[in-house]
């Protein structure tokens, strides 16, 4: 979950583009999040994703995948509490590793806590969410199934499995984010193509047809959908005013009054 892009940085070595890639080396770090991954490799994040910070944040949502500045604030006041130092200002990608805080169990493409890394591409665990994208285009239905999926395995297996409020949140904004982000919000559907190869290379897929948005995402679009991935999943109460995406917005409330502006 998980989706911030960031925009070059002077302290990056890599510059920021569409058409700039290079994988990770060995003193890079990296997220569980194949999204915040791509953007490292591409330059948008500092490739060596260390110690970023609310404007490199900001800058890169925007930039990479046109979303409102204010949601990219929003979504980097979470990214630091994932930072171990007390009153953290920045945050570096290997954070949002830590368990129990945004990081959750029943990952669309990481391995639970309990089974070992939870930073690293697992096949096998990617393998079950794609199962549930059954047609060339996915839609927001396929996206709740997938994501259901998921935590009923991970309920079946693990036998330390965890889901707090805020990663429950987390888990509907993760599946809408890669639908609507990254296809068109409009419909809520996306190419299935752009999405895997996006999961499985962390490489933005032009050479599939994928641009960046020309619609600008908007906190309002990320409820939405958040909301109805939520009615649209059968084993949980579906009503209106998604309580997850309040849950989101409340804490974000919370949240901006500590951090000030």
């Amino acid at each position: 979950m998980k989706t911030f892009i960031l925009a070059f940085s002077a302290v990056s070595p890599v510059l920021a583009g569409f058409d700039t890639w290079s994988p990770p080396g060995p003193y890079d770090v990296r997220a569980p999040c194949p999204m915040l991954n791509t953007l490292a490799n591409h330059g948008f994040l500092p490739h060596h994703g260390k110690d970023i910070s609310r404007e490199v944040t900001e800058n890169a949502l925007f930039e990479a995948l046109n979303i409102n500045k204010t949601l990219g604030s929003f979504l980097f006041d979470f990214a630091t509490t994932t930072n171990p130092k007390p009153n953290a200002t920045s945050f570096s990608l290997n954070d949002l590793g830590n368990h129990g805080i945004l990081e959750h169990d029943a990952s669309l493409s990481r391995s639970d806590a309990y089974f070992g890394n939870v930073l690293t591409f697992n096949h096998t665990v990617f393998e079950e969410t794609k199962s549930y994208w059954t047609d060339e285009t996915v839609t927001i239905q396929m996206a709740a199934n997938a994501r259901q999926a998921r935590i009923n395995t991970s309920k079946a297996t693990n036998p330390e499995y965890q889901m707090s409020e805020l990663g429950n949140a987390f888990t509907y904004g993760e599946s809408a984010a890669y639908v609507v982000v990254f296809g068109d919000k409009t419909s809520g559907t996306v190419k299935r193509s752009w999405v895997e190869w996006l999961f499985e290379h962390e490489q933005f897929p032009q050479h599939l047809g994928w641009h960046k948005p020309t619609e600008m995402f908007q906190e309002g679009d990320l409820n939405r959908y958040m909301e109805l991935i939520q009615n649209l999943t059968n084993t949980e109460q579906p009503g209106p005013g998604c309580p997850q995406a309040r849950s989101l917005k409340n804490k974000r409330t919370r949240r901006a009054s500590h951090f000030g502006a």
